[in-house]
């Protein structure tokens, strides 16, 4: 699916570093472990000029000139600079916010092997990767010597290393295509089992080889990653270039779990962001996005993706000195040439020109893609995966049951299913302990949450307006309250006052007398209390107040309450003599009570009720002193004397 033009989903992020471009006298390296761009401007001295994007301290200073610079890169902790000018040693110095005047190096501890490169892997530990084998070394700057920890032979072709899994990818063989997987931890080095990576059909004539440039290695889902682009030409019967997409496992080898269909040949460059997996192609000045954690072909063993968006990257102006200008500070803007030949891509997002002279974050906005992904089950799956997309998730739903564009009501209960089934799994995570149930990385489950609160803050405050279609409305929270009640979540009081409140404004009163009867909705006091408002229009709603509070525990309180408050005194004595709590009663309180009711048949028979009381524990039936009704029984001897009325209390 094309992204509309002017609707811009990626785009180079404005806090761009600017740096010296590249040029006859400056050279341009990246450090993709501590994401700083060195310029390395020649001539006499060195002068070396550090700028990065995590951190913003940037360094200036100058070295003697030994010749050209290979490769430089700090130490995680950017106190020990590495320079690599030769294939024979690599050479170290001590940095304290300037280099120290005293230089150590290393060489390769067996002659006639070379130095291809080397990687910083932790603090004060580096590794050498040289054609016939690597070497892992502890660096000890006090000392300004290195030891050495490990050291594997192997014929090495190139590498590829990634800082945030410390994973070295060595590649071997006549076609480049088997790979050596060495892990690094603190201290150690491991070697993991190799495996062949599958070369692209091609005719037999010609040979067909691993690049360098064809294999890196991400993060995805947890997952670490080795992303592998095969060229294939796009004709008839050939789909064009693919991503294969090889698995890191903790029990065996890397294995290929999924193919992105790239269906386009030419160059590539691939990004991850936010787990989206971003292919720019440089022909057609277009990215595509790939989630490789949405339903797709499989046939069980590998997963076969197709893009979920295709857009461009949103354009971005640069400011050049002005031509002609008299001034040394006039600048002009001029619109960026996206997806430039010169452009280098690392790791996760990072796009350098270092012709121009600027790092950039590549960013994303899921906002757009709301109204590209037509298929909104399969769009609440993706933004369930996204981080920060609760606000998009609830426009989502807010508008799938807005009138005239409403979703049909079992593609509601779909979306409603996997948000409260997201929302199971995470809080059943939070109360299982971390140390013995982790999150396996192969199941990789999303973590936004979309709560009921949010769902009825910000979805069905639709169903308050007059234009509701009251059925339609009743259907939706039947079906959310059905799909909390699946997952096993509490149905939350102010969903079913809403629901009620919708039903006897359209006088539903059968179904809302259903609805209470078996229980559908959640016995609550907060529910009892808008029963109880609504006898009015509803006289039996008084009835299913008092049988739910019936149900609820430790409720007989409430109960009581209710009854008096109705001037139900006599059933209110009943219900607690049925609860065995006749001896303790205030009689001032139920004689009170009976005495508002300005009926003498209920005042005689409470009177009467708490006179048998009296006898019955006291064998009088005299009120004690303490109790108060002095009053109650002045009025009844005044009024009543020694009449006696039918109907006493039963």
């Amino acid at each position: 699916m094309l992204a509309p033009k002017g609707n811009h989903i990626l785009e180079l992020g404005s806090d761009a570093v600017r740096f010296e471009a590249v040029s006859k006298l400056t050279n341009v390296f990246y450090d993709d472990a501590n994401r700083q761009v060195f310029s390395v401007r020649s001539g006499g001295t060195t002068g070396v000029v550090v700028k990065g994007l995590l951190d913003k301290t940037s360094y200036s200073f100058r070295m003697l000139d030994k010749g050209d610079v290979m490769s430089i890169k700090f130490s995680p902790d950017k106190k020990i600079l590495s320079v690599q000018r030769g294939y024979k040693s690599i050479e170290f110095i001590n940095f304290n916010g300037e280099p120290d005047n005293l230089e150590y190096s290393q060489s390769c501890r067996v002659k006639n092997m070379k130095i291809l490169g080397f990687s910083w892997t932790h603090v004060n530990e580096i590794v050498f990767v040289m054609d016939k084998g690597i070497e892992h070394f502890q660096v000890i700057p006090e000392k300004h010597t290195l030891k050495s920890l490990k050291m594997y032979s192997v014929s090495v072709n190139w590498y590829v290393y990634h800082p945030e899994s410390s994973l070295l990818l060595l590649s071997s063989g006549s076609l480049c295509n088997t790979m050596h997987p060495f892990q690094f931890r603190p201290g150690s080095a491991y070697k993991l089992s190799k495996f062949e990576i599958d070369l692209p059909a091609a005719p037999k004539t010609q040979k067909v080889s691993l690049l360098e440039r064809d294999v890196s290695i991400g993060t995805v889902y947890n997952r670490t990653c080795i992303f592998v682009l095969r060229h294939q030409p796009r004709s008839a019967g050939m789909p064009g270039a693919e991503i294969a997409i090889y698995s890191m496992m903790k029990d065996g080898p890397p294995r290929k779990t999924d193919i992105l269909r790239l269906d386009k040949s030419g160059r590539f460059a691939i990004n991850v962001i936010d787990n989206i997996i971003v292919v720019h192609h440089q022909a057609s000045k277009e990215s595509m996005l790939f989630d490789i954690q949405i339903p797709c072909d499989s046939d069980g063993y590998i997963s076969e993706h197709t893009s979920i968006v295709k857009c461009p990257i949103k354009p971005f102006m640069i400011k050049i000195p002005a031509m002609p200008s008299h001034s040394p500070t006039m600048e002009q803007e001029i619109g960026c040439e996206l997806y430039s030949p010169n452009w280098v891509v690392f790791q996760p997002n990072i796009i350098i020109d270092p012709k121009l002279g600027y790092l950039w974050y590549v960013v994303m906005n899921n906002d757009p893609i709301i109204d590209i992904i037509k298929d909104k089950c399969l769009l609440i799956d993706f933004l369930l995966l996204r981080k920060n997309s609760k606000s998009l998730i609830l426009k989502v739903c807010h508008d799938a049951i807005l009138p005239g564009i409403s979703l049909p009501l079992f593609t509601l209960a779909s979306i409603f299913d996997k948000l409260n089934a997201v929302y199971k799994h995470n809080l059943d995570l939070q109360k299982q302990d971390p140390k013995h149930s982790p999150q396996n990385i192969s199941t990789y489950r999303p973590t936004m949450m979309v709560d009921q609160s949010d769902i009825y803050s910000h979805v069905f405050s639709v169903f308050e307006s007059d234009n509701t279609n009251h059925r339609f409305a009743v259907s939706v929270l039947l079906e959310y309250i059905r799909s909390l009640i699946q997952y096993q979540q509490f149905v939350p009081h102010y969903l079913c006052k809403l629901l009620i409140n919708i039903l006897v404004q359209n006088k539903q009163f059968y179904q809302l007398h259903q609805f209470l009867q078996y229980q559908i909705l959640n016995d609550s006091k907060q529910l009892v209390c808008l029963m109880l408002s609504l006898q009015g229009v509803y006289p039996p709603a008084y009835q299913l107040a008092l049988d739910m509070l019936r149900r609820l525990q430790n409720s007989n309180e409430e109960i009581i309450e209710v009854l008096l408050s109705e001037k139900k005194v006599l059933q209110a004595l009943s219900f607690i003599r049925s609860c065995g709590g006749v001896d303790n009663l205030s009689a001032q309180k139920y004689l009170a009570a009976a005495k508002q009711t300005a009926d003498p048949r209920i005042f005689y028979s409470v009177y009467k009720f708490f006179e048998q009381r009296n006898i019955r524990l006291r064998g009088s039936p005299d009120f004690e002193v303490g109790e108060h009704c002095e009053t109650f029984v002045k009025f009844f001897n005044n009024i009543y004397g020694n009449a006696s009325f039918d109907g006493g209390f039963e």
